[in-house]
C-alpha cells in the first residue's frame, strides 16, 4: 500500500470523476428500459430506483430514499415496492448487466471494449476497489457482494460501480455533517455550476417548484445563497469543505492503489468516458446550470 502522501491532492477526485461516468452510462441509454420493459417496468424511474438498489435485494421505499438521498420519497413510493411484484431483484441485475454491455458495445465499439486498455483499466480498478471499506456504507457493501463479471469491459464497469458506490456513501455523510438535506444538497450543487441542471432535477428528482425555491429559502437564512439564487461567499466554502471531507472519506482506494496506478486508471478512464460523452452518452440538457 502506498501513503497518502505518494498521491497527488485530488488525485482520488480526478479519478473518480472520470470513472463515474463510464459506469453512469446505462442510466441515459435506450438499452436498460428496453430491457427493463421485458420484466414488466416500463417507467424510467422505476427502471433506476429498481436497478440501482437491487444489489440490496427487495428494500423498500425508505430505504431507497435513504440511500440515494435527494430524491423525495413519494417519487420513490410510487414505483416501490409495486417494482417488486415484477420482477426479482435477480432479475434486475440480470438485465443491468446486459444492459451495460449492450450500452458500451455501442458506444465504444467491440474493438474498444476488448482492448488491452480495457482490461488493464479493470485490473487497475478492481486493485483500486479491494482498499474500499463497507463501514456505513450500504450501496457500496451490496454492490461488493456481486461476482466479478469475466468479460473485461464489465469488470472494469463494476469496478467503477464499487468506487463510485463507495465514494457516493461517504459523499452523504459529508451532506449530513453540512446538515444539508437532498435538495438542498441538489441546489447547492446546481448553483456551483457542477452538477444536475434546475430542468434535470425537476425532470428525475420527484420535486416541484416550490420545494425548490423553499429550498432556496433555507439555504439563503444560512447565508449560503444570495437573493439571484447564486452561491454566497459561504456558500462556496461549504461546497469546497464537502468535497474536501468526501475525498478524505474516499481515500482509501486511491491510497491501495498507489500514485502511479492511480494515474493510469485516470488516463485510461479518461480515454474511454470521452469516448462515450463524444458518442452521445449523456443528454446535455441535464448537467450545469
Amino acid at each position: 500500500m502506498t501513503s497518502s502522501s505518494a498521491l497527488p491532492e485530488q488525485a482520488g477526485r480526478a479519478c473518480h470523476n472520470v470513472i463515474n461516468p463510464f459506469h453512469s452510462t446505462h442510466y441515459f441509454a435506450p438499452e436498460l428500459p428496453a430491457e427493463m420493459a421485458k420484466e414488466g417496468i416500463d417507467n424510467r424511474s422505476a427502471a433506476y430506483f429498481a436497478c440501482r438498489s437491487a444489489a440490496m435485494g427487495a428494500v423498500g421505499p425508505g430505504t431507497i430514499t435513504a440511500t440515494f438521498y435527494n430524491f423525495k420519497h413519494e417519487l420513490v413510493a410510487r414505483h416501490v415496492p409495486h417494482v417488486w411484484s415484477a420482477t426479482t431483484p435477480q432479475n434486475v441485475l440480470a438485465v443491468r448487466l446486459r444492459a451495460a454491455d449492450a450500452t458500451l458495445r455501442r458506444l465504444l465499439g467491440d474493438e474498444a471494449v476488448e482492448s488491452p486498455e480495457m482490461a488493464e483499466a479493470a485490473k487497475l480498478a478492481l486493485r483500486a476497489a479491494e482498499g474500499c471499506t463497507p463501514q456505513a456504507r450500504p450501496l457500496y457493501a451490496a454492490h461488493a457482494d456481486l461476482p466479478v463479471p469475466d468479460a473485461p469491459h464489465l469488470a472494469f464497469w463494476h469496478a467503477a460501480t464499487l468506487l463510485r458506490e463507495h465514494r457516493g456513501d461517504g459523499h452523504l455523510i459529508a451532506l449530513l455533517d453540512a446538515e444539508l438535506d437532498g435538495l438542498e444538497a441538489l441546489v447547492t450543487h446546481n448553483a456551483s455550476g457542477r452538477g444536475m441542471s434546475y430542468k434535470g432535477v425537476m425532470a428525475t428528482r420527484g420535486w416541484s417548484e416550490e420545494d425548490w425555491a423553499a429550498a432556496q429559502e433555507r439555504l439563503r437564512s444560512r447565508g449560503l445563497l444570495d437573493a439571484e439564487g447564486e452561491l454566497t461567499e459561504a456558500g462556496v466554502q461549504l461546497r469546497k469543505d464537502l468535497e474536501r471531507t468526501t475525498d478524505r472519506l474516499d481515500r482509501a482506494p486511491y491510497e491501495h492503489l498507489g500514485a502511479e496506478g492511480v494515474a493510469r486508471l485516470t488516463e485510461l478512464a479518461a480515454g474511454f468516458t470521452t469516448a462515450v460523452m463524444n458518442a452521445g452518452a449523456f443528454p446535455p440538457v441535464l448537467f450545469g446550470k
